[in-house]
């Protein structure tokens, strides 16, 4: 039975495919309390709010599970608005959103991806 028990824990821990999403803290204070929605392929997996804050941003990192390997649809919602990114996996699997405020007052958000982890 122990046995069987360390099996399927090593099974999980292999077969557990994720991508590893960053999202920056604004340091714009308007940013503040700002809903994003996060979606993967067109399922609603995260809802994140924006802490404003006026240093260095911050970042609130998330795992997103993934099915299998090759293209996903990644959406961020924001107010009226929706973002969407092609990401592949394993190829992509560290991602990175911001958000920014333009100076016409829209909301941009923004994506970087990469195979490797983010240096802090």
């Amino acid at each position: 039975m122990k046995k069987l028990l360390i099996l399927f824990i090593v099974l999980c821990a292999v077969s557990c495919k994720k991508y590893v999403v960053s999202f920056e803290q604004p340091t714009n204070m308007k940013l503040d309390n700002l809903k994003l929605e996060v979606f993967l392929d067109k399922e609603k997996v995260k809802e994140i709010n924006l802490k404003a804050t006026e240093e260095l941003p911050t970042y609130e990192t998330v795992g997103l599970s993934v099915s299998g390997d090759g293209k996903h649809l990644l959406q961020v919602k924001t107010k009226d608005t929706t973002f969407s990114f092609d990401v592949k996996y394993p190829e992509e699997k560290f991602i990175r959103i911001i958000t920014n405020l333009k100076t016409n007052g829209k909301i941009h958000v923004g994506i970087l991806k990469q195979n490797y982890k983010y240096k802090s």
